[in-house]
């Protein structure tokens, strides 16, 4: 990281401080797959679900008994826990739904303009379940969606070998909405769902997480269908300062890190102590976890630590950073709310954490955007699945300061067939002016 003011590097990761860049191969295999199952349809969805998810059988569609009854399977805590997740996402969709305001006010004399929020008719997706099943994915994309009042909402998540979805992730989706639910995974998912294969009814977005190649697959149908965003691999940074537990900030880092090796995990602190303390407790972590097969890769590759003079560095290497999660645990939380700028979701205080919201006990989305493009976009929302639509209405007293300045403009821009569309309007009320 490169700033001006008085940071001082702790640790950096071995490699370029570089957003996670597109692989070659896997963009050139997805542009080939995309293209057959674009000519072959569903016999070529077949085929890769064989090669890549060994499925057999010919229906990719998990009965609508078989999704009521996923449930039975899992212990009641969890079916508590999901439910609680389902409830809550969509009770802060909502109460953002009810803040995108529709209005209707006149611009001048005469003009009348307005907006509507619009859902989009057809949504497809995409629920994971590889290294691990992330049951809280469904609420994120299925319910916000529902909550937006789409009108068909379709999901897929990878089958096991077996041939079966996870139960879990099965409960998950049904409770959250959806419409039907297949036992399809990967690039030959997110193309079934965009082509229209599974259900009849091309999708007019696909959203939800997956590996690089599903990504790479949104990547290059977006276009053709709308997406949520293009995430990489999960990152969580942290601001801390000297009240803060070195034992909660290695906590907290950890329990992003443990999404992939891939993960960036980053603390910019102004607490020498801290920046002594971490690194320690990180490993002492480590040492237990049953995940450090995953979480130690990503925190040696792609952690990182700064300490900052103050508060002001601090927070413009953070919004340099723009990471996808921050946590910010010092005393002056409301001057962090009211200067940092740039992340997907902030986390407030040592009672707030990332991996709350990520299991949506705490209602905001976990879709959001990585690789700095924080700088420029937020996360999925109900707002996500909205169509910000514009119309105006006009009265013939309202002609003549519209349409002489585009004549005007027109006339400049050497555009004759808008000149004549004002300048008819002027036309008819002179003509009526004149009998």
């Amino acid at each position: 990281m490169t700033l001006s003011g008085d940071l001082a590097v702790v640790k950096e990761p071995p490699g370029p401080d570089l957003p996670a860049q597109r692989d070659p191969q896997v963009a050139a295999t997805v542009s080939e797959m995309l293209s057959t199952i674009e000519t072959h349809g569903l016999d070529a969805v077949q085929k890769y679900a064989e090669q890549l998810d060994g499925f057999v059988g010919r229906s990719f569609e998990i009965p609508a008994s078989d999704l009521a009854a996923a449930g039975d399977e899992l212990p009641a805590d969890l079916r508590e826990a999901l439910d609680a997740g389902v409830e809550r996402t969509q009770r802060f969709a909502q109460m953002q739904r009810e803040h995108l305001v529709d209005f209707e006010a006149e611009v001048l004399p005469g003009v009348v303009c307005g907006q509507r929020h619009v859902p989009v008719s057809n949504v497809g997706a995409y629920l994971p379940a590889g290294r691990f099943p992330l049951l809280a994915s469904a609420f994120m994309t299925v319910g916000v969606a529902r909550v937006a009042g789409v009108g068909n909402i379709v999901a897929c998540t990878p089958p096991s070998r077996a041939g079966s979805a996870h139960p879990a992730v099965l409960y998950a989706a049904h409770a959250s909405g959806a419409d039907r639910v297949f036992a399809l995974g990967g690039v030959q998912a997110l193309a079934a769902m965009a082509f229209g294969l599974l259900d009849g009814l091309p999708s007019d977005m696909v959203v939800g997480a997956g590996n690089a190649y599903v990504a790479e697959a949104k990547r290059q149908l977006f276009g053709r269908v709308g997406i949520d965003v293009l995430a990489g691999p999960s990152e969580v940074a942290v601001i801390a300062d000297d009240s803060a537990s070195a034992t909660m900030v290695a906590a907290d880092l950890l329990g992003q890190a443990e999404h992939g090796p891939t993960s960036p995990a980053c603390l910019i602190t102004t607490s020498p102590r801290l920046a002594q303390e971490v690194p320690q407790e990180i490993d002492r972590q480590l040492a237990g976890l049953s995940t450090r097969g995953v979480a130690e890769p990503a925190w040696r590759d792609h952690g990182s630590i700064y300490l900052a003079g103050d508060r002001e560095t601090a927070a413009a290497a953070m919004d340099l950073l723009a990471p996808e999660h921050l946590e910010v645990l010092t005393e002056d939380l409301d001057w962090y709310l009211n200067r940092l700028r740039n992340y997907g979701s902030l986390f407030l205080g040592s009672w707030s954490t990332v991996a709350y919201a990520d299991k949506g006990m705490s209602g905001t989305n976990h879709v959001l955007p990585t690789g700095r493009n924080a700088r420029f976009t937020g996360g999925l929302s109900v707002a996500g699945f909205l169509k910000l639509l514009t119309y105006q209405r006009a009265t013939r007293e309202s002609t003549e300061a519209q349409a002489r300045p585009v004549v005007t403009v027109s006339d400049f821009e050497e555009l004759a067939a808008h000149r004549d569309s004002a300048q008819l309007r002027l036309d008819l009320i002179n003509a009526t002016v004149a009998s």
